[in-house]
């Protein structure tokens, strides 16, 4: 098998491991776990992120009928008094809902699980903080997944090419460059807007984390390019701003994102 042909797959394979990676770390990844309740194990998974203006549904597996649950709420970083709603079983499922929120708005919630005298609170330490954004489209969504993850491609890619004994760097540099800037600074941007009303949150007008390591890795191949063109011996650039972006990209997906100050006046929500 070629040389190219194996950096190629341990590139694909580097890119995928990082995607799986930054989805499983990040905040908006349900919250999966378990609890004892009785003599039954409840097994349970809660949602940190809803799309849409609708209500988001919170739904427990339970085995027994006779279990009645509590869903508490309240509005995230607030001196709000816990709401307290009555969860209604209905084929299988204790399910509760959650009140929208503007984009961006967060709620933390719980739910308290009873059966006669035994009782359970999930999550058991604390509470499970859900973010509200808008419905974003598949036409803008998808393109923006898909340029990203081969701009992480292209990008590792263009790193490894440093163990081919007659490396050549630029078309890998350009293709980087064109599938950043689709994914990270056309797409993203959109992205951002259709969940959240704002087209970029980073630096110099916030702290969007997302957008931020977005910004560092066209830097550091914006810095890479012109050094190709200028520097006889461009492979340090490149390399360094490979390993960085592959760094950077194994933040958390939404880390430190978007997140509405209910202490500002805000459009009332049923």
């Amino acid at each position: 098998m070629k040389k190219s042909i194996i950096l190629w797959i341990i590139a694909f394979i580097l890119t995928a491991a990082t995607a799986v990676f930054q989805r499983l770390t990040g905040p908006t990844y349900p919250l999966k776990g378990k609890t004892v309740l009785k003599d039954f194990t409840v097994n349970y998974s809660l949602d940190r992120s809803h799309s849409g203006d609708d209500h988001h549904l919170v739904r427990i597996k339970v085995k027994n009928e006779n279990v009645t649950g509590i869903l508490e709420w309240k509005r995230y970083k607030t001196d709000d008094t816990w709401r307290i709603q009555r969860m209604k079983f209905q084929n299988g499922e204790l399910i509760g809902a959650l009140p929208p929120q503007p984009p961006a708005g967060k709620l933390e919630y719980r739910i308290i699980l009873t059966d006669d005298e035994y009782q359970v609170l999930i999550p058991r330490e604390k509470p499970v903080v859900i973010r509200f954004k808008g419905y974003i489209p598949d036409y803008i969504l998808i393109p923006h997944v898909v340029f990203i993850f081969l701009a992480m491609l292209f990008s590792t890619r263009t790193g490894l090419e440093y163990f081919n004994k007659d490396s050549k760097y630029d078309k890998l540099v350009y293709l980087t460059l064109i599938f950043l800037i689709l994914g990270g600074f056309i797409f993203g941007p959109l992205v951002q807007y259709f969940a959240f009303g704002a087209l970029w949150t980073g630096f110099p007008f916030g702290y969007d984390l997302t957008d931020n390591k977005t910004l560092i890795a066209l830097v550091a191949w914006l810095t890479a390019f012109v050094m190709m063109k200028r520097s006889s011996n461009p492979h340090r650039w490149i390399i360094t701003a490979s390993v960085l972006m592959f760094v950077v990209f194994l933040i958390p997906h939404s880390l430190l994102g978007s997140e509405l100050d209910y202490s500002k006046p805000v459009k009332n929500v049923n």
